[in-house]
């Protein structure tokens, strides 16, 4: 399949053009009109620092029902007896520059300035939100993600602390059960996430799930 190159207008190419491997365009830019036409259609950029912006879409998805989340029999034992609490929407900014830094310290991060800024726009417009995990008044871990409808698009996490990311998590799906979301997009397979819960779906599937799930944005408006 060919990978196809952005231009300056704003659009994507058909995802199932993706490559085997979920590779679809190169270009562009991280304009709020842009990244939603992404998400919207399953699209997600993810590329290196020296790197252009590289567009993915995986034909098999990899989702975390709400409804369905895993909670071990030992983590169900942590969230009774631990001090950590749990805050929604509190610091984004420091969400995401946490998961950078942590990424820099051990394999590296996508995670670059012109990203923060552009997540950091979408929530400003109530686009994205952010679960934070506190030892006091230390942010110990947390995730963050894109919000459109009623699909929740997950992008990083971090933990500094013993099952943090594993309790932001547990609370992120709370919270999007208790409000009829249909799904949180892992993108990629991890044994972490499958461990949570995480399943494959088919492409077909996925393209349902959007359809029901997410508010279409038209990027001429």
């Amino acid at each position: 399949m060919p990978v196809f190159r952005l231009d300056d207008q704003i659009w994507f190419p058909d995802p199932i053009l993706a490559d085997e491997n979920g590779l679809l365009a190169v270009g562009g830019d991280l304009s709020t009109k842009r990244l939603l036409l992404a998400y919207t259609n399953g699209i997600f950029p993810w590329y290196n620092p020296e790197d252009e912006i590289l567009w993915w879409c995986p034909k098999r998805r990899f989702l975390i029902f709400p409804d369905n989340i895993h909670i071990s029999h030992s983590m169900k034992k942590f969230m009774k007896h631990t001090d950590l609490t749990i805050s929604i929407n509190k610091n984004f900014k420091d969400v995401i520059h946490n998961c950078r830094l942590l990424r820099e310290e051990t394999e590296g991060s996508w995670i670059t300035d012109e990203m923060e800024e552009a997540y950091n726009r979408l929530f400003s417009q109530n686009l994205a939100l952010s679960v934070e995990v506190w030892k006091g008044s230390l942010l110990v871990g947390g995730l963050y993600g894109v919000s459109l409808g009623r699909g929740f698009f997950g992008e990083s996490m971090f933990s500094k602390v013993e099952n943090a990311s594993k309790l932001a998590l547990i609370s992120l799906a709370q919270l999007l059960s208790d409000n009829e979301y249909g799904f949180i997009d892992c993108q990629l397979h991890t044994d972490h996430l499958e461990s949570m819960g995480g399943v494959y779906v088919s492409w077909q599937e996925y393209k349902e799930l959007l359809q029901k799930y997410v508010l279409k944005y038209d990027a001429k408006q």
